[in-house]
């Protein structure tokens, strides 16, 4: 009879083989977990599980939060409300040298705040971007960079789906992580325009400045803009005082999002059935992912593989920080290849008891893991968001889109270098939110 840690590892082996033969991850996680629980405890066992686990995800009522904000950010990018925050940001410093690299990065921002996709910022934004900073003869790699690191935010500043997966995995709460997320996110997006001042500083032809807009212009553009900031600040701003929950904030951010477009009359019919159909995908996606993960996760319960490798980094005593920092170069290193929400949900059950007993804050960790995500989906040589954006670039090669996103990668580094400094950066606005 083999050991309990075996059927983990033999578990884990399986799943790389399937990933590699381009199984999806949710079929994958699911199989592997089922026949795991099977090998442990029975088939019996493995069916009950599976079918209570499914069960008792699809009806969570917190992850309610998941369509609808999905479907706020998809009547976002199809109304072209995602482009009136781009449009402000380029009114009021596209004049400036880097000025349309970084109005990209602070759409991208404002963006996140609707569709909590990094992949679906990056997409929507540089459709909108990257043909304006061809217009104004930007180098292919800062526009294609600014745009595949500014999509990352989309991740990180709430509504996060990654804080959700996170949050479900982990037994935390969303509404804190959502919080957690926002001093991060405007850090990280500061980080990004001064990457963008410092290449143009060193070589002012990659980002020449825009045409000048009028004052007039200028507040003109911001008042388009301020009605889908405002969704913004009501459903964050409402989450952080306690007035509803994030499933409440999320009920509230849609309608408004779609009384807004209906107002401006930017969403007809046949785009209103793609935005449906393009909600239903998504959710779909993201609560299969979580069903394989209710069910993998028992089976690695069972083998004791993370109490195992927990033992394991904590007999190399390395301290606290050195399993920290051992978990995240893993986190890097598999983003290459894995899409984040995928990694999170493959690999929190197996690290997140070692940071527990490191004693790191679970909300802490749970931003620095998101950010080191990201800087995978940003890395060679697989780089997901790379190739999302090469994509949609005209004629750019991927080897420039890698080179583009180098100072933003750099910029991410030294946002989770300075989270882990200062702590309170993510745990301030948590530590004094209301309600949630």
């Amino acid at each position: 009879m083999m050991p309990n840690e075996i059927y983990g590892l033999l578990g884990i082996v399986g799943l790389a083989v399937l990933l590699i033969l381009r199984v999806p991850v949710a079929l994958a996680i699911g199989m592997v977990g089922f026949v795991g629980i099977a090998a442990l405890s029975g088939v019996n066992t493995a069916f009950y599980m599976a079918s209570s686990e499914a069960f008792a995800t699809v009806t969570q009522y917190e992850l309610v939060v998941i369509p609808l904000f999905v479907l706020m950010g998809n009547i976002a990018s199809a109304s072209g409300l995602s482009r009136d925050l781009y449009d402000a940001a380029f009114a009021w410093i596209g004049r400036l040298r880097g000025g349309l690299a970084s109005a990209t990065v602070i759409g991208c921002a404002g963006f996140s705040a609707l569709s909590g996709s990094s992949i679906a910022s990056a997409v929507t934004m540089g459709r909108v971007a990257l043909p304006q900073m061809k217009r104004f003869s930007y180098s292919d790699a800062l526009a294609t960079g600014s745009v595949a690191a500014g999509g990352t935010l989309g991740i990180l500043i709430p509504p996060s789906t990654g804080f959700i997966i996170y949050a479900t995995l982990t037994e935390q709460s969303i509404g804190r992580l959502f919080m957690a997320g926002i001093l991060p996110g405007i850090l990280l997006t500061a980080l990004f325009v001064v990457a963008i001042y410092i290449v143009t500083s060193i070589r002012p032809a990659d980002g020449p400045a825009g045409e000048p807009f009028t004052l007039r212009e200028s507040i003109r553009a911001g008042l388009r803009a301020s009605l889908i900031g405002g969704i913004i600040v009501i459903t964050i701003g409402g989450i952080y005082l306690g007035f509803f929950t994030p499933a409440e904030a999320a009920g509230i951010g849609a309608i408004l999002t779609l009384f807004v477009s209906f107002f401006r009359g930017r969403l007809s019919l046949a785009q209103w059935k793609d935005v449906l159909m393009q909600t239903v995908r998504t959710t779909s996606m993201v609560f299969l992912i979580l069903v394989g993960a209710n069910i993998f996760a028992p089976f690695l319960a069972l083998s004791d593989l993370p109490h195992f490798i927990s033992q394991g980094l904590t007999a190399l005593d390395v301290g606290p920080y050195g399993v920290l920092f051992l978990i995240l170069a893993a986190y890097i290193i598999l983003g290459t290849f894995l899409e984040g929400l995928s990694l999170l949900v493959i690999t929190l059950p197996i690290v997140f008891p070692a940071i527990i007993a490191a004693g790191f804050d679970p909300i802490w960790f749970g931003v620095i893991a998101v950010i080191v995500l990201e800087m995978g989906l940003i890395s060679p040589p697989v780089g997901l968001n790379v190739f999302v954006v090469a994509s949609i670039a005209d004629k750019v090669p991927l080897s420039t889109v890698f080179r583009g996103v180098i100072p933003f990668w750099i910029a991410m580094a030294v946002c989770t270098v300075l989270l882990i400094l200062f702590p309170s950066i993510a745990l301030y606005i948590p530590q004094t939110m209301m309600g949630n």
